[in-house]
């Protein structure tokens, strides 16, 4: 898949040196991002005045430029560059290469630079792990910075390449999510905690509210990534999706010359994770929610658990539909699978499915009770897609769907675009809109959507709600037809229009919404769920007059006032208005007369089974062979393991010291139940002790302990490792032992 452009400020709300310095690009300043290029070079410059910051290059012939400054340096230069300005003095060394590894192998980065070490300072509170992690504290690793926002598409779609790359890499490389917000409830670091959840992020996020992390990095577009390497050198920076073989490639090259050299750090780590501290419940971030009168049915869209949920509109439980396992499994309802879907849209029997993280439209039959796949390869697609063939064109997150007369309208979330599959064809494709990511009102070609992510109809207009564009749009469903805007900014400059939101009730233009996930027509009223403002507000659909209809504005759960927290599912059956309350993983129903509000009690649903959290392997260093133990008869063999650690580093206090006992013969000493599985040590003043019961007063055997702890910067630090000391022990039990207790030392460099 080539590579799409990241999302950008515009360029007058850009900030930001590359690091704190003089160095200020021209408010004219973009970015050109080349294209993937045979799978080996990608390069994206920042250009503004001339100046340039490191791009990433993705082969070792490229190198990365160096930082410029427009301005003179504060400080005068050293009486041995006195010739020279800081600038050049710098740059010549940069320009000094770096010795070849051992072996021969060059520095894929010869030209990388040194960071002054703050610059990941600034953060309004870290997730994902149990303390601040500075770039010390990464010393050894390769590190890849994230540098994203969480409503935002393809920060969205570059998560999985971020998790291929951790799985396959877990020793050497560290990737450090960089928050940096675009809209206000963004900047909310429980917000971001819930969207860690969502995604189900493994690896360390800082909160960069105040973007004091995108301003010493220089970035100017969500994603952007930038690599370190293991010492602590700046190598350069890669923005947009579609990257990870190039990436893949890149990180290789770097861990082999470090490896050769000896500067990487191949200790496993281990992370506080937000999901080891959560709960399961009956519902995981619901994302959409369809309710259908003429059958009394009620189908939620269980997102996180990789289900659909169908209920009657009372909340009694008829079915659940998928194995809540991630997949795209086809089959009945108990061997199918999903991954985070969406919006659905019925038609007679046939439940229709935006499954998006799998990039798919799928069909359930509610009568055979089967999942068949309609559309879609299972790839995301590559920018722009045309269309094409149901099961030869790769569609790009699908993350609503509208029926009307025979016609399925998807809103494509992933390219900036509604498409359209005539039910009973073997077609689909682009119906509206030319994939430029802008909220701009014409005709089909020309109008530019911002990540549609909800879609209703009224019979002659489809109704969207933009959500990137905090904007509701109205498209005619002619195919001559224009795309106009109900409610919200469109056509503002520069891409303005993507950067004007907030929670005001007004008329058309005049209002505002943050992030609106969907939209609902009823009966001459448009719904929105508001989500980012946790609102749901009500357009006169003639007069386009918004107001606010349900929510204080506040992310909540109460019931009265009404309290939703990013809601982003809506539908209206029995004058009841039926929301997704995302983030309450919760289903909340409102009578449309009263406007009162009750949460939807399903009795008997469950979670699916969790996953199982794979355990990091930690690391193992030879086995230390002790000479023959003999220990005095009794009720159990004690062991006391003291730890000795870098200088500044503890045992983490929030992981369990564990260890593993196996004996080899036809021994009688240990219980069988000891030598089953892990076991935890009592851990007191930085000394471990375990005690194992004798089976026996008397004999002998030869034990293999293993040992596995955690240790962390002061026992609390961020960036924690792994290590397990082991030991063959031979010990011989009888009335003349002098001691019960084996003392060890465990040792982690």
């Amino acid at each position: 898949m080539s590579s799409e452009p990241a999302a950008r400020l515009p360029a007058e709300s850009v900030p930001s040196p590359f690091r704190p310095s003089p160095f200020r690009p021209s408010p004219r300043a973009t970015v050109v991002c080349f294209l993937l290029m045979a799978a080996t070079a990608v390069i994206t410059f920042w250009s503004g005045s001339g100046s340039q910051i490191p791009s990433l290059p993705l082969t070792s012939t490229v190198l990365a430029a160096e930082p410029q400054n427009d301005e003179p340096s504060e400080k005068p230069a050293k009486k041995t560059t006195s010739k020279t300005t800081k600038k050049e003095a710098e740059k010549k060394k940069d320009d000094k290469p770096d010795d070849d590894a051992p072996g021969g192998i060059e520095n894929p980065f010869p030209r990388r630079f040194k960071l002054e070490g703050t610059e990941l300072d600034g953060g309004a509170g870290w997730l994902n792990t149990s303390g601040e992690i500075s770039l010390n504290d990464l010393r050894g690793k390769v590190v890849l910075v994230d540098f994203w926002t969480y409503c935002c598409i393809n920060c969205m779609h570059i998560l999985p390449d971020l998790k291929y790359l951790e799985h396959k890499y877990p020793k050497e490389l560290v990737v450090i999510g960089v928050h940096s917000a675009k809209f206000d409830n963004e900047k909310e670091t429980e917000n971001i905690r819930r969207a860690a959840l969502r995604y189900e992020i493994e690896h360390p996020i800082v909160n960069d509210a105040e973007m004091k992390i995108w301003r010493a990095f220089g970035v100017r577009a969500w994603p952007t990534l930038v690599m370190l390497d293991p010492e602590g050198y700046y190598c350069g920076f890669i923005s947009g999706e579609g990257n990870r073989e190039p990436l893949d490639a890149i990180v290789a090259k770097v861990i082999a010359y470090h490896k050769a050299k000896g500067t990487l750090d191949e200790t496993p780590v281990k992370f506080d994770l937000e999901r080891q501290h959560v709960k399961p419940g009956a519902l995981r971030f619901p994302g959409k929610v369809l309710a259908d009168e003429a059958s009394n049915r009620l189908f939620i869209t269980d997102s996180n658990h990789n289900r659909l949920v169908v209920t009657s509109l009372d909340g009694k439980l008829q079915d659940v539909i998928g194995s809540g396992t991630a997949g795209a499994e086809d089959g009945d309802y108990k061997s199918a699978s999903f991954f985070r879907p969406q919006g659905t849209a019925l038609v007679g029997d046939k439940l229709y499915v935006s499954d998006t993280e799998n990039h798919l439209l799928r069909v359930v039959d509610l009568k055979s009770k089967k999942v068949t796949t309609l559309a879609g390869t299972g790839v995301q697609a590559q920018f722009r897609a045309n269309g094409g063939a149901l099961r030869k064109t790769a569609l790009n997150s699908p993350w609503a769907i509208s029926h009307e007369d025979g016609t399925l309208y998807i809103a494509m979330a992933g390219p900036h675009q509604l498409w359209s599959h005539e039910l009973g064809s073997d077609s689909i494709g682009v119906f509206s809109g030319s994939g430029r990511e802008d909220i701009l009102n014409g005709p089909h070609g020309e109008a530019a959507f911002a990540q549609p992510s909800g879609i209703s109809s009224d019979g002659k207009f489809l109704y969207v709600a933009d959500s990137e564009g905090s904007s509701i749009r109205k498209v005619a469903i002619g195919s001559k037809g224009e795309v106009t805007t109900v409610a919200g900014t469109s056509g503002l400059p520069s891409g303005q229009s993507l950067f004007a939101f907030g929670d005001v009730d007004g008329i058309g233009k005049e209002a505002r919404f943050q992030h609106p996930l969907d939209v609902l027509y009823h009966d001459g009223s448009l719904y929105v769920a508001d989500s980012y403002n946790h609102k749901i507000k009500r357009i006169n659909a003639a007069k386009q007059d918004v107001k606010s209809f349900i929510g204080t504005g506040k992310a909540g759960t109460e019931l009265s006032p009404a309290q939703l927290s990013e809601p982003a599912g809506l539908s209206i059956a029995k004058g009841k208005l039926f929301v997704a309350d995302t983030n309450n993983h919760r289903i909340c129903v409102i009578d449309l007369k009263s406007e009162e509000m009750s949460e939807l009690k399903i009795n008997g649903l469950q979670p699916p089974p969790p996953p199982k959290d794979e355990e990091s392997a930690a690391d193992a260093k030879g086995v230390a062979d002790l000479a023959v133990q003999n220990i005095a008869a009794g009720e159990a063999l004690k062991l006391e393991i003291r730890f000795k650690l870098p200088e500044g580093y503890k045992l983490n206090k929030l992981a369990k010291v564990s260890y593993k006992l196996e004996a080899t013969g036809d021994q009688k000493l240990i219980a069988a139940e000891q030598l089953k599985g892990r076991h935890p040590a009592e851990v007191n003043d930085e000394v471990a002790t375990a005690s194992i019961p004798l089976a026996a007063q008397t004999g002998e055997t030869k034990l293999a302990l293993s040992l596995s702890f955690s240790y962390c910067r002061d026992g609390v630090g961020g960036l924690c490792k792994l290590k397990t000391s082991k030991w063959n022990i031979p010990i011989k039990v009888s009335a003349d032992g002098k001691s019960s207790t084996i003392k060890l030392e465990a040792v982690a460099e």
